[in-house]
């Protein structure tokens, strides 16, 4: 901790608030308040973002070999470091050090992917229809970007977007979440080590977000928006966005259904399970939120994931052994706490769990419930915390029927044994991802990023890199 730096990062410099005001970081699993860090008001935000604008025309010219260099000492920095960086955000954000080591390697990995992209980034060239022009295209980075990260992958989600912005030649201004800021830093400390020049990132937190990214978001020069979190805050910032029409990539809430069908292997389905809603704490946005099981199988599916469930040991993150960290907050907890009271009031059993623990922290037990009423808040909202909700149904289209009934799309989780059952469910869900027979779609090499409310654009995969990049076509008359 003594290590980590704890002031706003702005055009390579390490500097205090302009007013002098920081932001306490709790500890979610004591309460304790770990450190302070800057606490950034409009004018930190306006002066981040002319860092950004004065060092985007010389960056854009950087060699893509350059740009992908930088990345790739960032990535073997953050792999020789994984214990220190697991430590750190297990601290912030309270979860388990084997989850928090697995987080390192997943972020570090979004460096090297796009390490390799950022030297592939082409365009083309071809005769128009007329014959009489030929048609010369190249791809230019979008410009200065806006990127707003959440608590829940406090690491990873920087490097998911930090890392095609780099890749592109944009220069950024990144505000993390309140609650997390430490790794973050860290992360801001890792790529000015690897080389990145100054103003090409800036890093502002802030707990006045809203003062914060609006002049920015209205001001004109910031060309990108990439943004991380719920729906309701992603819909403010695309009306912001509007006016100087700001590009935007959003990733969004999520209602995933888990569906069982009567083919399923229950043994895939159960450890499919476990990692769907318990990744995380379950507070993921592919958390799987809503279980569909087959009648057939339902009993013996909910005494099995209760039953695993149950054997996990709830604690201290840093200590060995424990599997389940505390949520992210008192309020985070308190709204598990509500939606499981409401289940229950509609007739829901509750198989494991379902009562908090006395003591410190924010601690709530792996949940399962039975026979959930359709009715039940919970089914219409993202619970964001560790409570698996079973229902149950007959046939295909009543459960396509129910697990597309949402505003969200942003993955489902479906398991038979069955290919054409298979390729035909995945087809019909609306979402934009789908785990086949596992309960884990995140990955570095595939686009990820949902339909409907839960968001716009893509992040990772190939395409990743194509939301930081203009097209610009050149006529070339022929004589």
């Amino acid at each position: 901790m003594t290590d980590t730096p704890t002031q706003l990062f702005i055009g390579g410099a390490w500097v205090d608030a302009s007013d002098g005001a920081t932001l306490p970081v709790d500890d979610p699993a004591t309460g304790e308040v770990l450190c302070h860090v800057a606490d950034a008001g409009p004018k930190d935000a306006g002066l981040a973002e002319e860092a950004a604008v004065r060092a985007q025309e010389e960056w854009a010219r950087t060699a893509p070999r350059v740009r992908s260099e930088i990345l790739r000492r960032a990535y073997e920095i953050i792999i020789e470091r994984t214990d220190e960086l697991a430590h750190l955000m297990t601290a912030e954000m309270g979860k388990p050090l084997a989850e928090a080591r697995g987080e390192v390697a997943y972020a570090a990995e979004f460096f090297r992917w796009f390490s390799e992209e950022a030297a592939r980034i082409d365009g083309g060239f071809g005769t128009l229809p007329d014959g009489r022009n030929r048609m010369l295209l190249s791809r230019r980075p979008v410009g200065p970007c806006l990127l707003i990260t959440p608590w829940n992958f406090p690491l990873a989600m920087g490097t998911r977007k930090i890392g095609p912005a780099v890749a592109a030649g944009c220069t950024m201004v990144l505000k993390p979440a309140p609650q997390t800021p430490l790794s973050s830093l860290a992360l801001a400390a890792i790529l000015q080590e690897a080389g990145l020049p100054d103003g090409v990132l800036n890093v502002v937190t802030t707990s006045r977000a809203g003062e914060v990214c609006e002049p920015l978001l209205r001001g004109g020069r910031i060309r990108k928006l990439s943004f991380t979190g719920s729906t309701a805050v992603g819909q403010l910032l695309l009306a912001q966005s509007a006016q100087a029409v700001v590009r935007t990539s959003m990733e969004l809430g999520g209602n995933a259904p888990f569906v069982v069908f009567e083919d399923a292997d229950l043994d895939k389905a159960v450890d499919g399970a476990m990692v769907a809603k318990m990744r995380n704490m379950g507070e993921a946005c592919t958390a799987a939120n809503r279980f569909f099981v087959h009648r057939s199988v339902a009993e013996e599916f909910g005494r099995r994931l209760a039953e695993r469930m149950g054997a996990l040991v709830v604690g201290l993150g840093t200590r060995e052994g424990v599997d389940v960290g505390p949520l992210i907050d008192r309020r985070g907890r308190a709204k598990v706490e509500e939606l499981v009271a409401d289940a229950v009031k509609r007739g829901a059993r509750v198989l494991v769990g379902g009562r908090t623990p006395e003591g410190p922290g924010c601690f709530y037990p792996p949940t399962v419930l039975a026979d959930v009423d359709p009715a039940s808040r919970l089914m219409d909202t993202e619970i964001f915390g560790p409570v698996a909700a079973i229902l149950t149904f007959d046939d295909e289209d009543e459960v396509i029927r129910r697990a597309n009934d949402t505003p969200w799309g942003l993955v489902g989780y479906v398991f038979t044994e069955g290919l054409d059952r298979a390729l035909r469910v995945s087809e019909r869900l609306e979402v934009g991802m789908v785990g086949l027979n596992t309960g884990l779609v995140s990955n570095p090499a595939a686009p990820f990023g949902g339909v409907k409310q839960s968001g716009l654009g893509r992040e990772g995969g190939r395409v990743g890199i194509d939301e930081f990049l203009e097209y610009q076509y050149l006529a070339v008359p022929v004589r």
